[in-house]
């Protein structure tokens, strides 16, 4: 929920760098990843979802924020995953803040949507108070802020490959739907000069809630396993960027007698066979020596009908405001890299509004990073909307019945004012 001022309708990466730094080109690709620990030090409280978060005993694993920077002939993006539920743009703005090098609208900054860490929003309880602890949250946007200005300072030549693909095994399913969900992974792989792997994007689409927040645990779920399988196979630093997860997109973690295993062992399962079958997807892709890189930016504006969202609002100490229209403005960005297409989502988009918006991109590979930029909760279609019972508890979640037409008609007319990925103009 950004109060960032509205920024022009596109603003295209290469233009605002040189006025960063003099005009200078960089020449060809380069990138680097790096990674800080955001574990607090005492057990905090556990968000879930709104409303008040859950006390903890116990901690298993490492909460973290991972900066992955890139550049080409002038332009700087920054992409950034962390830990949490969800992070907000008033946060996102803050570490922007702190970053030299890299114009503010080129660094993305994603939610792995992770249940079993601190909340990020500053959720009201019943009482009207906050459980959000504002010196821990300052504390990450420092860290995320230090993390991408230190990849900025070791960039190196590179290059990347990019597939996509089925990821097989027992890994997510819909739990209103089985089967309504998307089961292909993206992945980006970035190598250095000699061919080695130094990171490995991961862009799928599931809630990492095996754990959750009711189980007295603070751990990153399956994504921390994930990143360490990815690490123990030599494929370099891992970055998990969520998709279109909303409406119940989740782990499939149930057993042999349907109920859910909420264990950490499940989530290293899942975890390891999401990172393996990145590996595996992605071992035979092309190598791409230099890719072409593209950035552009454009807010949307949203009504916030819902009254207990509005009350998220009105009661959270981390400053969100409303327009004078009732609406919340939010950065969107469209990031070409090679022969794919990268799209925001600011929250839980639906696995139909998913499907739609991949399917009108431009790219060979047309990649999705949910809850990026922002984190407005679930977004569905006007149909959907309060229409049937099934839906609504993702309905109470949704800032109100024309958000997904918004994001979706919005969107992809800036997708469409946006230059095509490069290597497909030269087929």
């Amino acid at each position: 929920m950004s109060t960032r001022p509205n920024l022009p309708q596109m603003l295209l990466s290469g233009a605002l760098l040189c006025l960063f730094l003099g005009g200078s080109a960089f020449g060809a690709f380069r990138a680097a990843v790096a990674v800080r620990d955001v574990t607090p030090e005492k057990l905090l409280p556990v968000s879930g979802g709104v409303g008040a978060s859950q006390p903890v005993t116990r901690r298993i694993g490492q909460l973290t924020v991972r900066a992955l920077v890139l550049e080409n002939n002038g332009t700087r993006v920054a992409v950034c995953s962390a830990d949490f539920l969800g992070f907000p743009g008033v946060l996102c703005n803050k570490v922007r803040r702190r970053v030299q090098g890299i114009p503010a609208p080129n660094i993305l900054m994603g939610a792995t949507h992770c249940h079993s860490a601190p909340d990020c929003y500053g959720f009201p309880d019943r009482s009207s108070k906050t459980g959000a602890d504002l010196q821990y949250i300052e504390s990450v946007c420092v860290k995320l802020a230090e993390a991408i200005n230190e990849a900025v300072d070791h960039l190196q030549p590179a290059k990347v490959k990019i597939a996509t693909g089925k990821a097989r095994g027992k890994i997510a399913y819909n739990y209103y739907a089985e089967k309504l969900y998307d089961p292909r992974c993206h992945v980006i792989q970035v190598l250095n000069a000699a061919g080695a792997p130094v990171v490995t994007l991961i862009n799928y689409a599931s809630h990492p809630e095996i754990i959750g927040p009711d189980q007295g645990i603070l751990c990153p779920d399956f994504v921390g396993p994930l990143c360490d399988r990815i690490k123990e196979r030599n494929a370099g630093t891992a970055l998990f960027m969520n998709s279109a997860q909303g409406g119940m997109v989740t782990a499939d973690c149930r057993g042999p007698d349907g109920k859910d295993i909420q264990t950490w062992e499940e989530c290293i399962r899942i975890g390891q066979l999401l990172a393996d079958e990145a590996i595996r997807l992605v071992a035979d892709a092309p190598v791409q020596e230099d890719p072409a890189l593209f950035c552009g930016s454009t807010t949307l504006e949203f009504p916030v009908e819902n009254e207990m969202l509005r009350t998220v609002v009105k009661l959270s100490p981390l400053g969100f405001q409303l327009s004078d229209k009732g609406t919340i403005a939010t950065q969107v960005n469209v990031v070409n890299l090679g022969n794919a297409q990268i799209l925001t989502i600011p929250g839980e988009a639906l696995p139909n509004l998913g499907f739609y918006l991949k399917r009108n991109m431009h790219g060979e590979h047309n990649l999705l990073f949910g809850l990026t930029n922002d984190a407005f909760g679930y977004i569905l279609t006007k149909e959907d909307w309060n229409s049937f019972a099934r839906y609504d508890y993702i309905t109470r979640t949704c800032l109100g019945e024309k958000t997904g037409e918004i994001l979706v008609e919005k969107s992809l007319a800036f997708v469409n004012t946006c230059p095509r990925p490069a290597a497909l103009q030269r087929k």
